[in-house]
């Protein structure tokens, strides 16, 4: 649904009456935006249980029964933001062909089946999704409604932690992400070492 306030279908939203003390202009345009995120939020929960699905590999049973519960987290997130526009007094614009079409992630890659794989392309979506959390949060807040600011925060701050959940996965030890950066320091010194020995 785009801010002029019509569905994602071309016909015109209907705002319903209601006695919450926002306007109905405010209304309008934060219901734009929780459309807007609906479509992402649906999208990215059937991304990631096309990852539960699939998934392959070592850590199989963990990277399941991981995917599985973000997959039901995102899944509240989805009924919040709904809830919230038809508490607003608009029409939740949530069917899979909307998402489809709406949603600001790419596709999922249906190519992969190792685990690692799957973390990696989990993450960048929750990266993009956080992005558009974030987004949100300011945009809500610029217009006046906290409650719906709020709502953000909170998911949020789940997604973060969902994207921190996935990164220490892909995160080495620190004993060696240190001998890392230490080898990678110590290389051009040895280099130059060699080259003045010549």
């Amino acid at each position: 649904m785009g801010s002029n306030g019509r569905s994602t279908n071309g016909k015109s939203q209907p705002l319903y009456a209601t006695r919450i003390d926002l306007s109905s202009e405010l209304r309008t345009k934060v219901i734009a935006i929780l459309n807007h995120s609906l479509a992402s939020t649906l999208d990215l929960k059937t991304q990631v249980k096309q990852a539960h699905w699939n998934v392959k590999g070592l850590q199989f049973y963990q990277l399941h029964q991981l995917f599985d519960e973000m997959a039901s987290e995102l899944e509240e997130y989805v009924d919040m933001v709904a809830e919230r526009v038809t508490a607003l007094g608009g029409l939740a614009v949530g069917t899979a062909r909307t998402a489809a079409s709406q949603s600001i992630l790419p596709e999922y890659p249906f190519d992969i089946l190792d685990g690692k794989d799957h973390v990696i392309a989990l993450a960048e979506r929750y990266a993009a999704y956080g992005k558009l959390v974030r987004e949100s949060i300011d945009a809500t807040d610029d217009l006046g409604d906290a409650d719906t600011a709020d709502l953000y925060t909170e998911i949020s701050r789940n997604i973060d932690k969902r994207l921190w959940f996935l990164e220490a996965h892909l995160q080495t030890s620190v004993e060696e992400g240190v001998a890392a950066a230490v080898s990678e320091v110590a290389e051009p010194k040895a280099k130059k070492t060699a080259k003045r020995a010549k």
